[in-house]
């Protein structure tokens, strides 16, 4: 229309579709803001705990039960990327949300033969009826589109395919391309062959109907008209589409793993945030150990369980957890993680104390310590099986685990110390309430975890330094020093040489397995059963017992925890070179020494030198035998006097008539390890007579012990007619100390001074009964009992 001037009149449309536009975009972002994009929110995720390699150990399913593994476009396979967005939405990178021309013709085909033929949901699309579900009704449909374009304008391509690769629907409680490709193909969604990346692309048209665990030839069908869509576009050449209709459509019962579950609990509260949480745990190891214990201990009594621990001694990383003998076992309290838990720890910690005892110069390997009843206080310890085998070597006495030294050990080195000392490389000791560190620790009186005995036990095989076990990639390394680097070798040498029970040292080529630096333990009633060892790659420990703390008679470490360990060990992966000998540190040296002073043998004539021996010692230290506690009998070290050249008898300060004098030395041995010595080496530790001439100098035994009730040699039988066991009834006279009383070697009971001492005799055949005093003092008689 013109002016009369020939000019043109403005359009008056022209501000109305001004106002029209803006009033329409501030009614669609009036609408964003009324109704916002349901996005999933972090704590409507589920959270996947992974092996290190990726596999899924345990899943824990969302509040709706959906179980979901968290996907991304690095991190599944592009032939499942090539067939999703060819199959589905060839256009998906360029248009806005919506593909007016793929609607257009899904209208057309579905006006024209009455059916859906096509699609024409974009991968947008469907994302938005994921998050947003609606009715099919043409209203339902709109909403899809307009939260299709919602989504495109909010996020972008990559987060929306990443939503679609985390929340499609495959069937059951699976969503996600993750989930289900470990659900029905056992794997990652990163290794797909094509065949099953079509399978996997097809299955969320309708994952009910084409559940290959249910429906496998349904399956294969829409399988294979995804490849053959893929050999139309040019996506897959025909020869690949060909081999892979060959692959047959084989599909696992839907179960959600279930391996380290207790592990999988622990980490998913440590990190409550996070979607997937990878661990360290090895999964073909963690599998494998898993139905070995489950088959192991199958036959144990009655609310039993166990835990196991395998440990990289390189990176004190987790490789194998197991908390429980069968998770979810109510009869053995399978949902009690006994890694964690405390427990006694039962003789697990006596190597740390010998290896302290060797950083403060107390000892070295073959020190001579005494095992024989002693009383520290009111505290008297007995052995396992309640044998006393006298003088003994220190490394003898860690690897028969004996009581009596070790706790005469802690008595020198001092408990608070000692547990001090654990405490700081990350072994923390429980004690009752208001109870201070004392010598029962060491046989078991405090409490500890396996998960910290086992990064301590790492120390022997790491040069001394000890650490907090590892179970997640991100988790801190924390290392502290718990030896020295010579004082690990030695007590490491020391449990490596402990022979297999039941087999000889050499009983195999040490080339053919590592060595295992080895210690076991059982806890007061028979609570706890520990072994603990390690080799140069792995630590292992392994606890048995019930959680709730009964008793378990008859289980100990050496019968029910040590063999899982040897075959967990025989089991790990093997390294070139495992089993070559290591060379020590330069701090450690090999001594020959002599018994009974404890000092080189080079530095002593032979007449002091009664047992020779070979000794691993530390900067160079011979520390001498300790000193008898209280003992009035015997003196420290070389003991000189004088003697009468002529006689050979001993010199006191006064005598009668003059001696031709001369000195002479000779080295005793404690009183207390008497008993088990031969009369030889008893004479050759005892003072010479005294000359009758001569005043006495004190220095003769002060007390002489006799057993009364019995004869030596006798021969004893039950009463004619009798079936009950032969009772007799002895004393000790010459004393007024404590008197133990020990039987072939074990002890059987204690009595004050001359009190009388019962005790009945089941066992014919010979036997030697021994009284032995505090003083040092001791008496023993031989017997035999008729069958």
């Amino acid at each position: 229309m013109r002016r009369d001037d020939g000019r043109k009149q403005p359009r008056q449309w022209r501000p109305w579709l001004r106002w029209s536009t803006v009033a329409l975009l501030s009614s669609l972002l009036l609408l964003d803001l009324i109704f916002p994009i349901p996005l999933p929110k972090q704590r409507d995720t589920s959270i996947l705990v992974a092996a290190r390699d990726g596999t899924p150990l345990r899943a824990f399913a969302d509040r709706d039960g959906i179980w979901r593994y968290p996907a991304s476009l690095q991190t599944v396979s592009p032939l499942y990327l090539q067939a999703l967005l060819n199959y589905e939405d060839r256009h998906f990178w360029r248009h806005p949300g919506v593909n007016p021309v793929a609607l257009v013709r899904a209208g057309w085909q579905w006006a024209r033969h009455g059916r859906i033929v096509s699609g024409g949901s974009t991968l947008t699309m469907q994302v938005a009826r994921i998050l947003d579900p609606h009715s099919r009704t043409p209203w339902g449909k709109l909403k899809q589109l307009l939260r299709a374009l919602q989504l495109e304008a909010h996020l972008s391509k990559r987060e929306i395919l990443t939503l679609y690769l985390n929340r499609a629907p495959y069937g059951g409680t699976i969503e996600g391309v993750e989930a289900a490709s470990w659900a029905y193909l056992g794997k990652p969604a990163a290794r797909l062959s094509q065949a099953e990346a079509a399978l996997l692309t097809v299955l969320p048209q309708s994952p009910s109907r084409l559940r290959p665990d249910r429906e496998p030839e349904a399956a294969r069908r829409a399988r294979d008209k995804v490849l053959a869509r893929m050999a139309a576009l040019g996506v897959w050449s025909r020869a690949e589409v060909e081999d892979a209709r060959i692959e047959p459509v084989v599909a696992r019962a839907l179960q959600p793993p279930l391996s380290a579950a207790l592990l999988a609990e622990r980490l998913r509260r440590a990190h409550p945030r996070a979607e997937r949480i990878v661990s360290t745990i090895d999964p073909q190891l963690q599998r494998t150990l898993e139905e070995r214990v489950a088959a192991y201990f199958s036959q144990l009594p009655e609310r039993t369980s166990a835990a196991l621990l395998v440990v990289d001694n390189a990176t004190l990383e987790a490789r194998a957890y197991v908390g429980s003998v069968t998770y979810g076992d109510k009869a053995r309290l399978g949902h009690v993680d006994m890694v964690q838990a405390w427990r006694s720890p039962g003789s697990t910690l006596k190597p740390f104390l010998y290896g302290l005892a060797l950083d403060d110069g107390l000892i070295h390997s073959e020190s001579l310590l005494v095992d024989a009843p002693q009383a520290f206080g009111d505290y008297r310890p007995t052995n396992f099986d309640t044998e006393f085998n006298g003088p003994i070597g220190v490394a003898q006495a860690l690897r028969l685990s004996l009581n009596v030294p070790a706790v005469d050990m802690l008595d020198r080195v001092g408990p608070s110390r000692f547990a001090a000392r654990l405490a700081n490389a990350g072994v923390e000791l429980k004690f009752p309430r208001g109870a201070k560190p004392n010598l029962a620790l060491i046989l078991g009186g405090t409490g500890v975890r396996l998960e910290d005995l086992a990064g301590a036990f790492a120390a022997f095989n790491r040069e001394g330094v000890a650490g907090r076990v590892r179970y997640a990639a991100g988790d801190a390394r924390v290392e502290r020093r718990l030896l020295s680097p010579g004082a690990a070798w030695i007590v490491r040498e020391i449990l490596e040489a402990n022979p297999r029970p039941g087999q000889a040292s050499e009983a195999f080529d040490p080339g053919l397995r590592p060595k295992v630096a080895w210690k076991t333990g059982t806890s007061y009633g028979f609570r706890d059963a520990w072994a603990v060892g390690g080799t140069r790659r792995y630590t292992v420990g392994v606890w048995v017992g019930r959680p709730d703390g009964t008793p378990l008679p008859g289980q100990y470490g050496a019968v029910t925890a040590l063999p899982l360990m040897f075959e967990v060990v025989d089991s790990l992966p093997r390294v070139r070179g495992e089993a070559v000998p290591r060379p020590a540190p330069a701090s450690v040296a090999e001594a020959e020494i002599c018994w009974p002073l404890g000092t080189g043998a080079d530095a002593q004539s032979a007449a002091l030198c009664h047992r020779k021996m070979k000794a691993w010692t530390l900067d160079g230290a011979l520390p001498p035998t300790f000193a008898e506690r209280g003992a009035r009998l015997w003196s420290p070290g070389l003991e000189r006097f004088r003697i009468d050249a002529d006689t050979g008898q001993r010199l006191s300060g006064d005598c009668a008539r003059p001696h031709r004098a001369q000195v002479a030395e000779i080295a005793r041995w404690p009183s207390l390890a008497s008993p088990w010595l031969s009369s030889a080496t008893r004479k050759a530790s005892s003072l010479p007579s005294l000359a009758p001439d001569c005043t006495p100098d004190g220095r003769d035994a002060a007390e002489e012990l006799h057993i009364e009730g019995i004869n030596d040699a006798a021969t004893l039988a039950r009463a004619p007619g009798s079936d009950k066991p032969l009772r007799l009834q002895v004393r000790a006279l010459g004393t007024d100390a404590r008197v133990q009383w020990l039987l072939d070697g074990r002890w059987i009971g204690e009595t004050r001074g001359a009190q009388v001492f019962a005790h009945d005799y089941d066992a014919g055949g010979e036997h030697t009964l021994t009284a032995l005093a505090n003083s040092g003092a001791w008496k023993r008689v031989r017997f035999r009992i008729l069958r």
